[in-house]
């Protein structure tokens, strides 16, 4: 049944999109940013409310007496400004639930989204519980009938027995103290509200709080002239000695006040009590999901960067939370800005518009990272120049000096022309431009600073174009083109000891970002375990060494798999991971950054996890020869 339920609504919203598509564009479509609107709603209800509340009163004899003349003696500044604080606050209760239903439609509230979830229906009840409390302030008619509703809805239980009604049977009993109470609520459950807001869009990789500037200026104005064309305004004062026949009713934030009536209110505590539990439980009914059971991982290129993704991720949530640029913009499979190519591995696609992907482009091996889902481990190619890439720029750098570090290893100094920078953080890397447009990744190896200078280590593989042409080729004075900087830095300071992961020329990355982290004063244990084939692909023996004599919180264990005869090691042996988990067999308190080869990680990194090692706190970038990716 709710796989028929969510259908039907998934065919509706794409349907309804889809105009809105041809009215609005797919990058200014509010039915794309309903989270990012019910946000800046909510800044135009704490605007306009802080000007209204400017005028407030709170007394028995001054209360409606102020809100009517600052809403009919200032009507051009505090009449608009009332209406603008009640139509935006409508707005939001609209545009959120509307979010919530299209999370829920497409299926996205289960698993690690069930704590969104259950924040955002906390979010909604608390936005209709401010919209009700609002409603009692002006002490109108409409604001005496919401607060005796209110207090017999209450008194239906246990805990009143019929108390608060008293309250309002006579004039008498309304003092100053209770419209104090009032503004302090209509105080106190914003500012609650904005708290779980706060706590509900954390759980969101780059979640969007504002929508694009033109919707935000379209909803404004259109909330504006609203506001003129019908201002809020009183209808007569509360007088409890009398009902008023008819009121002028707002069905977005009251409409579970006539059924206190109709039905009872003991019955509207059923509905409503039954309700937000269903909501709250709704992630744990049928149907769910099949469970993949470990997590799956998303290598994902230029970079080689290997990620892991929850249940449920799509490619682009799993890739956003652990740092890569991959290319978006409306999250909802309308756009197409963030479509990328499937290498290897198995995708499901999700629900988009055709419009944004093609039979055609499917065919071929295209997908949009924003709906597609992994059901293997992947392996895919994203346009990182396509979107969100302003840092990167295209570059011409000569060579300044070529050192070979080992016989398969050169270290490459580039120097930018004279007045040119380029500044860069920890971890990130840039893509070598070769003669035909193929690019070829490779990491800073010094710390970040807006430098002329970067060097390189370029380890050579056996028909490797570009490394062949570095060794056999490449002469001090060349132009060297590459764009950059690309990528975003894993290493931030903390608590937890970090362990550094090298395998052979992954050595660069993990030099820069520990000189970076020598720089800046980290205080935590700094683990480097080196991992290579023989003593002779230890690069830089030196530099290790001389860290740990500068460094009291850094520890060097280089690790040797082959060592050769004449290597007289009497070191660790092994695979460099086994090595690690050998030292650490609970992982649970540590951060690993992992970098070096595919085979490397695609071992090491669920060997870790198993071990203890959350997913948040695994970080690796896999090395992968450019001609296995065609």
């Amino acid at each position: 049944m709710l796989k028929h339920i969510q259908a039907l609504g998934q065919a509706l919203f794409l349907r309804v999109e889809a105009g809105f598509n041809i009215l609005f564009g797919d990058r200014l479509n509010p039915l794309y940013c309903l989270g990012a609107i019910s946000y800046w709603m909510f800044w135009i209800v704490v605007a306009s409310g802080l000007y209204v509340y400017a005028f407030y009163e709170t007394g028995v004899e001054t209360t409606y007496a102020s809100v009517e003349a600052m809403t009919h003696g200032q009507w051009y500044a505090g009449g608009v400004m009332r209406s603008l604080h009640r139509y935006a606050s409508e707005a939001m209760v609209l545009t959120m639930g509307l979010h919530l239903l299209r999370h829920f439609v497409f299926d996205r509230y289960r698993g690690y989204r069930a704590f969104s979830w259950i924040t955002g229906v906390v979010v909604l009840w608390l936005a209709f519980v401010s919209g009700v409390n609002g409603y009692m302030l002006p002490w109108d008619r409409l604001a005496q009938f919401v607060t005796t509703a209110t207090a017999e809805w209450f008194d239906a239980l246990p805990v009143f027995r019929g108390s608060l009604v008293r309250n309002f049977i006579l004039p008498e009993a309304i003092t100053d103290r209770f419209f104090s109470l009032l503004s302090f609520l209509h105080i106190g459950i914003p500012l609650a509200l904005l708290v779980v807001l706060w706590v509900h869009t954390q759980r969101v990789p780059r979640a969007r709080t504002s929508p694009p500037r033109p919707l935000m200026l379209a909803s404004l104005a259109a909330l504006l002239v609203l506001s003129l064309l019908k201002p809020a305004v009183s209808q007569g004062p509360a007088e409890l000695n009398s009902v008023s026949p008819a009121l002028d009713f707002d069905w977005f934030l009251l409409p579970a006040y006539p059924l206190i009536y109709s039905l009872s209110p003991l019955t509207l505590w059923w509905l409503v009590g039954s309700a937000t539990l269903l909501f709250v439980a709704l992630h744990w009914l049928p149907p769910k999901r099949r469970s993949r059971g470990a997590s799956l991982q998303l290598t994902m290129h230029p970079g080689n960067r290997t990620v892991a993704a929850r249940e449920g991720d799509t490619v682009l949530e799993a890739g956003l939370r652990h740092g890569v640029p991959l290319p978006y913009d409306c999250r909802n499979g309308g756009c197409g800005m963030c479509k990328c190519t499937l290498l290897n591995g198995t995708l499901d696609h999700g629900v988009y518009q055709a419009g944004a992907l093609s039979d055609g482009e499917r065919a071929q091996g295209r997908f949009l990272a924003c709906t597609a889902t992994a059901l293997t481990d992947v392996e895919i190619e994203y346009e990182e120049g396509a979107a969100g890439r302003e840092s990167a720029r295209l570059h011409t750098a000569r060579v300044e000096a070529l050192e070979r570090l080992a016989p398969d290893v050169m270290r490459i100094g580039l120097r930018l022309p004279d007045g040119e920078r380029i500044a860069f953080v920890a971890g990130q890397f840039i893509n070598i431009i070769l003669d035909d447009g193929e690019r070829r990744a490779y990491s800073f190896a010094t710390p970040p600073a807006a430098s002329s200078r970067i060097e390189l280590h370029v380890r050579l593989l056996p028909g490797g174009r570009f490394t062949t042409h570095v060794f056999n080729v490449l002469k001090v004075g060349d132009a060297v083109h590459f764009e950059g900087p690309l990528g975003a830095s894993a290493i931030t300071d903390g608590v937890k000891p970090m362990i550094f992961v090298a395998g052979a020329t992954g050595f660069a990355p993990v030099k820069s970002m520990l000189e970076y982290a020598f720089a800046s004063g980290f205080k935590r244990p700094l683990l480097l375990y080196w991992g290579v084939r023989s003593k002779r692909d230890l690069y830089l023996p030196d530099l290790p060494r001389q860290w740990e004599q500068e460094h009291p919180n850094f520890r060097y264990v280089p690790v040797l798999s082959e060592p050769a005869p004449g290597d007289h090691w009497n070191g660790r042996t092994g695979l460099v991971h086994e090595a690690i988990l050998a030292d650490f067999p609970n992982l649970s308190g540590h951060e690993i950054y992992a970098c070096g080869s595919m085979k490397m990680v695609e071992a090491a990194r669920p060997a870790f996890i198993a071990h203890g090692l959350s997913e948040q706190s695994c970080f690796s970038d896999a090395f992968l020869p450019a001609a296995t990716k065609g």
